[in-house]
C-alpha cells in the first residue's frame, strides 16, 4: 500500500487534517459515510493515533465530521436540524427556537448587482439565481430574505426542485454537491420599507435587523449571499459564543 501523502510546512496534526480534508473535498468519502478508522488511517499516514485523533478533532470542530462514541466517524450532511441550530440564529423573546417555514415570493436567474457579485467573487457580467421568499415563525412572518447563488455553479436551480426545500443548504450538499461548511455574517440596524410593511406587516420606519451572511464551503469559496430583514418586536438574534 503507497503511503498518502502529507502537506508539509505545518504542526503534524494540522497536516493530517489538511490532507483528510482534501480526501473529502474530492468526494472520496460523500456526506454521511463514515471514513476509516483511526488506526487505519494513522497506518497510511504513518502517525501516531493520538496525532490522527487530534486532527479528526479539529475536523469536528469545523463541522466537516461527526464523531460518535463507539462507531466512528463520519462526514457531516447538513440536515433540517444542524443548518438550524448551526446557521440559523432568530429565536423568540422568550427564548424559544423553532424551524422557520419558508414560502417563495420570487425565483429566477438574473444577471449578478454589483453587491452579489462582490460578495459572489463573480465577474459583473455573471448570472445568479436570486430567490426572494418570507420565513415564518410561529405562525408569524419573522423575515424577508433575499439569496443569490452563482447561476453556473448551481445550473438549474431557479427552475428545480420544485417545490423549493424549506433547508437549502441541505439542497446545495446533495443536489449540487457544494456543501456549506462556515458562514460570514454582518448586523446592521434599519428601518422598515414599503416591502417590508407588504410582507412582514411591519409599520414603514420601524427598526429592523438586518443580517447579511456570505456562506462558504470548505475551501473558503462564496457560495451564497443572503440578505435577511428580520422583525424584531418578537424575535431577536441569539449567538452563543
Amino acid at each position: 500500500m503507497n503511503q498518502a501523502v502529507i502537506p508539509k510546512y505545518q504542526p503534524l496534526y494540522q497536516q493530517i487534517k489538511e490532507a483528510l480534508l482534501s480526501r473529502v473535498m474530492a468526494g472520496e468519502w460523500p456526506p454521511g459515510t463514515f471514513i476509516p478508522s483511526e488506526s487505519s488511517l494513522a497506518e497510511q499516514y504513518s502517525v501516531s493515533v493520538g496525532t490522527l485523533r487530534k486532527a479528526l478533532d479539529a475536523l469536528a470542530n469545523d463541522n466537516v465530521v461527526i464523531r460518535y462514541q463507539g462507531k466512528g466517524t463520519a462526514v457531516a450532511t447538513h440536515d433540517s436540524d444542524r443548518s438550524l441550530f448551526q446557521f440559523f440564529h432568530l429565536i423568540g423573546l422568550d427564548g424559544s427556537r423553532c424551524l422557520p417555514i419558508s414560502r417563495v415570493l420570487t425565483r429566477e436567474r438574473r444577471a449578478a448587482t454589483r453587491e452579489e457579485a462582490s460578495a459572489l467573487e463573480l465577474e459583473q457580467e455573471e448570472e445568479v439565481v436570486h430567490i426572494r421568499r418570507i420565513r415564518e415563525l410561529d405562525n408569524r412572518p419573522a423575515l424577508l430574505e433575499d439569496l443569490a447563488v452563482s447561476a453556473t455553479r448551481f445550473a438549474g436551480l431557479e427552475q428545480e426542485p420544485t417545490p423549493l426545500p424549506n433547508t437549502l443548504y441541505h439542497l446545495y450538499q446533495h443536489r449540487f454537491s457544494h456543501s456549506v461548511a462556515h458562514a460570514e455574517e454582518r448586523l446592521f440596524a434599519v428601518a422598515a420599507d414599503a416591502d417590508d410593511n407588504k410582507y412582514l406587516g411591519v409599520e414603514i420606519g420601524s427598526p429592523l435587523l438586518e443580517i447579511r451572511r456570505i456562506a462558504k464551503d470548505l475551501k473558503d469559496t462564496p457560495l451564497e449571499y443572503r440578505v435577511s430583514r428580520c422583525e424584531t418586536e418578537h424575535h431577536c438574534y441569539f449567538n452563543k459564543l
